[in-house]
């Protein structure tokens, strides 16, 4: 007797253990939206250079919300088995703190799947860009603590995530 393969509780997997593309043809179109943060974590002379505007490649701060805007847009390329979807908002912001940045974005779309992805996304290349700009004056430099903070829409609902020091 063959033994079948249990389906799988992972959407990207199929019965027989296969990746696949999830259908979402027949899930309704809804109002979703998804926050993720990060942390950059940098040396004082990298936070002295850059907020005294003298990053010879130009303002990373800039370059940073424009690559995390261009990089949600683009997830489905980056990302196997993410369907690219129509965003309706992106917004990428940059927040300084003694030791550097707090990266958060913001994704909207109205579809049948969740934009958890882009806004993750979103909040990784932004870092990469500013380390990319200042690596020069910090090698050093850590991108940290990226995750999903919150979700809205579809049939799981709202997601709320507890950050450090209970936000």
């Amino acid at each position: 007797m063959t033994k079948r393969p249990k389906p799988s509780a992972l959407s990207h997997v199929d019965a027989r253990g296969r990746i696949t593309m999830v259908d979402v043809a027949d899930k309704p179109a809804t109002m979703r939206e998804a926050s993720a943060v990060g942390e950059l974590r940098m040396s004082a002379a990298a936070v002295r250079v850059i907020r005294s505007g003298a990053v010879k490649k130009g303002d990373p701060l800039q370059a940073a919300r424009l690559a995390g805007i261009m990089a949600a847009k683009r997830t489905a390329d980056l990302i196997p088995l993410c369907h690219p979807l129509a965003l309706s908002h992106v917004d990428v912001t940059l927040t300084p703190r003694r030791w550097g940045y707090t990266i958060a974005a913001t994704v909207r779309t109205t579809g049948p799947t969740g934009v958890e992805m882009e806004a993750l996304t979103a909040v990784t290349v932004a870092a990469l860009t500013v380390y990319d700009m200042v690596k020069a004056v910090d090698r050093a430099m850590e991108i940290t603590g990226i995750c999903l903070t919150r979700k809205s829409g579809g049939r799981s609902g709202v997601y709320r995530r507890l950050l450090r020091n209970g936000r």
